[in-house]
């Protein structure tokens, strides 16, 4: 094998292992989003939620709520002045809603 071929076969291997690490930088940069529940309602979720991303759900309501996806990929219990996490696994739109107070409703989006 000459010193040429070896070059570009190692370039080869660096440009390609260097195309991968955007994804693997944006992957390792998931970030925590607090949605609070106050006075029967949910906050607004933010913007820009992706997978991996993780929602604190705060309770700074007198009740107790829960955060409850329609389809089933979580159901926090919230008890008064209690938090609950979720780390979000697929994208898509997810309703949510309180099982004990089921007017009590919220949707966000999660991006990949």
């Amino acid at each position: 094998m000459s010193m040429v071929a070896l070059s570009r076969r190692t370039l080869l291997v660096v440009v390609a292992s260097a195309s991968f690490l955007p994804v693997l930088a944006a992957r390792a940069e998931a970030r925590t989003h607090v949605i609070v529940v106050d006075k029967m309602k949910f906050g607004s979720a933010p913007d820009g939620i992706r997978v991996g991303d993780t929602v604190v759900w705060a309770n700074h309501d007198l009740f107790r709520h829960t955060a409850t996806a329609r389809d089933k990929s979580f159901d926090v219990d919230l008890k008064p002045n209690e938090e609950g996490r979720v780390t979000l696994t697929k994208p898509g739109r997810i309703d949510v809603y309180c099982r004990f107070h089921p007017g009590m409703t919220a949707t966000f989006i999660v991006g990949p």
